[in-house]
């Protein structure tokens, strides 16, 4: 956790995901589901679904839903926040920018330890 202000990572190409999909994606030993919604908006969560320890960038994007592919929780892409059972804790949610190309994750937000269960 840090307050230092925005730390950009890159952490993919533009063109290495299509709209309406979502991705793994590292970065400094972190993993993150990177989403680029259907109109074009990127955002990223943590990569774990608070159910069970799923991987959510293996699952779907719908709308602005990241889908967990073992149970179907989902998350918002912008929020973390959780929008369907059986997850009830959300996750952390990450800004996005894209320059020349690069599709960069802030690492420098405030983030909260996650609960599982």
């Amino acid at each position: 956790m840090t307050d230092d202000g925005p730390r950009w990572w890159p952490v993919a190409g533009e063109a290495d995901l299509a709209p309406g999909e979502v991705m793994v994606v590292g970065a400094e030993g972190r993993s993150f589901a990177l989403g680029r919604t259907a109109d074009g908006r990127w955002g990223a969560i943590d990569n774990v679904c608070t159910h069970d320890g799923g991987t959510l960038g293996e699952g779907e994007l719908d709308e602005q839903c990241v889908e967990c592919p073992r149970h179907g929780a989902q998350f918002d892409l912008f929020t973390g926040q959780v929008k369907a059972l059986p997850a009830v804790f959300p996750v952390n949610a990450y800004p996005i920018r894209v320059r020349d190309g690069i599709v960069e994750i802030d690492l420098g937000v405030k983030t909260r330890e996650l609960e599982i269960g």
